[in-house]
């Protein structure tokens, strides 16, 4: 391949088709109003087998923990766990309870509503930091104004009743701020 194969081209010089659309055969009559707006409702329905260690982290939400698994080559937590260490691709064998507090490590205000489920606007999505792990899970804040939140902010997950847990992070209503310090920043790098 030449330097001259290398370099950048506009569309206008590659092969005739290759950008363009094909023309219709059959002759289409806009009007003088296209469709600018369709709403199509649509779903996906799956089947997911999580595995021995993610059945291991569902099983603990179940019982209001959260059970992580160790890298045995750089002691760090997963959570969820995958049976695999993310960093050094080595199984992780090693079972490890961390939180329940944590760490807001990231977030935003929310001012859009969606789903049926969602909290009223403004609402802060965030990730927290599980006190022991290496990995933040994702969630919602309650109980504080949004404009409160903050990097560092300790907090603890609201679960549902004892009659309504499942195998499933539904099991946390929301995550609320708890009468702790805030972590400094310096602290959660490579955590956020």
């Amino acid at each position: 391949m030449t330097t001259e194969d290398r370099r950048d081209r506009s569309i206008s010089t590659l092969p005739d088709g290759l950008w363009t659309q094909p023309t219709p055969s059959v002759p289409v009559d806009l009007g003088d109003d296209p469709v600018r707006r369709q709403v199509v409702p649509a779903a996906m329905r799956y089947n997911y087998s999580p595995g021995l260690a993610s059945t291991r982290f569902l099983r603990g939400l179940a019982e209001k923990r959260f059970l992580g698994e160790r890298c045995p080559e750089t002691g760090e937590v997963y959570i969820p766990p995958r049976g695999v260490s993310p960093v050094s691709g080595l199984p992780t064998t090693e079972q490890v309870e961390v939180g329940p507090k944590a760490t807001i490590t990231s977030f935003c205000v929310v001012h859009i509503g969606f789903g049926v489920n969602a909290p009223p606007t403004p609402f802060v999505s965030a990730l927290f930091l599980p006190d022991g792990a290496a990995v933040s899970l994702y969630g919602t804040m309650g109980e504080v104004p949004h404009d409160e939140v903050r990097i560092g902010m300790r907090v603890e997950p609201v679960w549902v009743d004892d009659d309504q847990l499942t195998e499933s992070m539904e099991n946390i209503r929301y995550w609320r701020p708890i009468d702790e310090p805030d972590v400094p920043a310096e602290q959660l790098k490579g955590h956020m």
